[in-house]
């Protein structure tokens, strides 16, 4: 590894630390209130099962747009706030505002819209708290502070994932008349909006940050190879994708197949029309470069991008089908407006509320599995430990019980919020930290947005429409992720 031994970047103290991932806990509180409770809401303004996949691909897509863009232009500023600390309070400010307006649209698409905007604006926030991390801290520090990450996405998401259900123990009225929002949702998203506001305020205000040269003085990355070949292999492949895309909606719309494949298809021609662009450009931009930093990714970045695909299809499996698969399996209604359905998808909250907690408890022990078994193998035991907790939601049967399920998804959420970035760090360079940060989240992206395209497909078609047969696929999935990250090879493990 590249170091610079007259200049070694200062370790940070326990409460510096703190300082500077504190912010975490009001981005989780606004993700964790959209995860829980987004699908209630959309189901409650008149969505069928079949269009809610469709319907949450705004939330991956922002991201994929947002992430890299904000990444990009947040290694090229330096204010009086700092590098990063100006995109943490825009964030901050339109969120909240989002998170106020969103119990109290008036139809499913303005919903579907205000998704849109919620998601791009906590992505603004959260982006940069990534690249964060690896500006603040030295490599040997950068598993803490993504594990103190991890930590407070757990405490915040307990006490958003747990408001509507304690808010309705509290006397307030969790059902409402058909079309619109119990108030225990709109509630909570107020509460939420208060807390992510304050919570980023308190970063921003308590951190300090390096300026870019004294970074770049401090950097321990090595070099950034161009990868090897010339554009010819690049066009080949982009309109190898084209085609395949083409053919995909062709197909689809030949059999008159689920409309959300068009998702998928759209994605391979998006990629492919992007990387065929690139190759007839000279010109010098955040687009050219984004594209170049994609296609040099260093290799440890390649091989986690396996990891990250199978993980994050997983994930987003969950979200999107718990509530209907609890509210159907465990509490016998399939009705938004009954009073079972609205006690089931507040029992997901507490679960929710639950693998988030165990999360959080889970950062403290991933330190030591990591001493322990190392990163790739921590990673795998906590991946299967995650698989095995979704496999398990379709075997009981008694709702309480799903407690322990969730014992497996909070060590599996936490190690993915945590390992894979400690995986990367060493080998990200410091002027483009941002950058790279911004273009992994393609990895957790792409794969909700394959999952937006083909579960809803796979459910109707293959698993008689009950989306508990959702979860367990999820589950296999969690476990195909923990079994990739064999495969990745690292130069040295950083110590924890």
């Amino acid at each position: 590894m590249h170091t610079n031994a007259t200049a070694t970047k200062p370790q940070l103290t326990f409460w510096q630390i703190w300082n500077m991932c504190f912010g975490f806990l009001g981005i989780q509180f606004g993700f964790a209130l959209q995860n829980a409770n987004v699908s209630r809401i959309f189901q409650t303004l008149g969505a069928s099962m079949d269009n809610i996949p469709i319907l949450w691909v705004a939330a991956p897509l922002t991201g994929l747009l947002v992430q890299p863009l904000i990444g990009y232009c947040s290694d090229r500023t330096w204010t009086r706030l700092g590098r990063r600390r100006p995109y943490f309070l825009i964030g901050a400010v339109l969120s909240s505002l989002a998170l106020f307006i969103f119990p109290n649209v008036p139809s499913l698409w303005i919903a579907a819209g205000m998704l849109w905007v919620l998601d791009a604006s906590i992505n603004v926030s959260m982006e940069p708290f990534r690249a964060f991390v690896g500006d603040q801290l030295p490599t040997s520090q950068r598993p803490t502070g993504f594990a103190m990450q991890s930590f407070f996405i757990g405490v915040g998401s307990v006490v958003a994932s747990l408001l509507p259900y304690l808010l309705e123990k509290f006397g307030v009225s969790n059902t409402a008349a058909a079309g619109e929002i119990p108030n225990t949702v709109r509630y909570a998203f107020y509460a939420g909006g208060v807390a992510l506001l304050a919570a980023i305020s308190w970063t921003v205000l308590r951190t300090r940050e390096y300026p870019p040269e004294q970074l770049a003085h401090w950097d321990e990355a090595p070099p950034q190879p161009r990868r090897a070949g010339g554009e010819g292999w690049v066009r080949t492949l982009a309109a190898l994708a084209i085609a395949c895309g083409l053919l995909l909606a062709a197909f689809v719309e030949s059999r008159a197949l689920d409309k959300a494949l068009y998702i998928l298809s759209g994605l391979l021609c998006g990629f492919g029309a992007a990387f065929l662009l690139r190759t007839f450009l000279r010109a010098d931009n955040a687009f050219t470069r984004i594209l170049d930093d994609v296609r040099d990714m260093p290799p440890a970045m390649t091989q986690l991008a396996v990891v990250q695909f199978f993980s994050w299809f997983a994930l987003f499996a969950m979200w999107i089908y718990t509530t209907a698969a609890v509210t159907e399996t465990h509490f016998g209604s399939t009705d938004p407006a009954s009073a079972a359905y609205n006690a089931g998808a507040n029992w997901v909250g507490v679960l929710f509320a639950a693998y988030n907690g165990f999360a959080a408890l889970a950062a403290m022990v991933i330190p030591w599995m990591a001493r322990r078994f190392g990163l790739r193998g921590s990673h795998l035991i906590n991946a299967v430990l995650g698989g095995l907790g979704l496999l398990s939601i379709s075997w009981i049967r008694d709702p309480h019980w799903l407690l322990l399920s969730m014992v497996g998804v909070g060590f599996a959420w936490a190690s993915i919020l945590s390992l894979p970035y400690a995986m990367l760090s060493d080998s990200v360079p410091a002027a483009k930290m941002g950058t790279y940060m911004g273009i992994f989240n393609f990895f957790i992206v792409i794969p909700q947005l394959v999952a937006a395209s083909l579960l809803g497909f796979i459910l109707k078609t293959l698993l008689d429409g009950h989306p508990i047969n959702a979860l367990a696929i999820g589950g296999a999935s969690m476990i195909v992720a923990g079994l990739c990250v064999l495969r990745v090879r690292l130069a040295s493990e950083p110590s924890v």
